[in-house]
């Protein structure tokens, strides 16, 4: 799975995967964590206290099912909500449910997430169309300018997937844990220093011609 795809064929493997092949959608975030979480147990970083930065969409699903994977192997995981969680998608609406089930610390959001030694960057996907700023961008500035380690999820927030320029506030990860496929705008030079090492996970999701 070394092709790049756009941000519309993203959109539409996913689609018929769980649409026409009937992969449910919690399935498919529950395998898009399970690979970003391996990257972080087995890759160069420093687990000491953990944050996840999640927002309401399907991205920030992924990241609350990453938060529930550390925390059952005794990991210090903490979730910072970007957004309402009253607006989330049903997919993280469920997630957040399990995670009060689990006991799973939520923080309120702030600026001040200098402690933490890994950062999960789950606010935005890979449909972000508009420039990042206001609160937002405060919070990207914010883990940018932590010490901490970022694995992005999927995308880094505030990247253009198809054109590979920063919107705005622009999350700069060490490891973009992709799905599926690698995103055409990562191949730009542009996008490197937001996207820092691509690794992609298998998710269950094929293009077409692979069916």
């Amino acid at each position: 799975m070394t092709e790049s795809i756009s941000v519309a064929t993203a959109r539409e493997a996913d689609a018929r995967t769980i649409n026409e092949i009937g992969i449910p959608s919690l399935v498919l975030m529950e395998r898009a964590a399970l690979g970003s979480t391996a990257r972080l147990l087995n890759g160069d970083f420093d687990l000491t206290k953990v944050l996840i930065v999640a927002g309401t969409g399907n991205n920030g699903g992924d990241g609350l099912v990453v938060a529930r994977l550390l925390h059952v192997r005794g990991i210090d995981v903490t979730v910072m909500m970007t957004g309402d969680p009253k607006k989330a998608s049903p997919e993280t609406a469920q997630q957040l449910k399990i995670l009060a089930y689990y006991g799973i610390t939520m923080q309120p959001t702030t600026t001040d997430i200098a402690d933490y030694t890994t950062i999960v960057d789950a606010i935005f996907g890979v449909g972000l169309d508009r420039p990042v700023a206001g609160r937002y961008a405060d919070w990207i500035n914010a883990i940018n300018a932590s010490a901490a380690k970022v694995l992005a999820i999927d995308v880094p927030s505030g990247l253009n997937a198809d054109t590979g320029q920063p919107q705005g506030a622009t999350v700069k990860a060490a490891v973009t844990s992709t799905m599926a496929y690698p995103k055409i705008g990562f191949n730009q030079s542009t996008a490197q220093p937001y996207t820092g090492k691509v690794v992609v996970e298998d998710i269950g999701v094929y293009l077409a011609n692979n069916s």
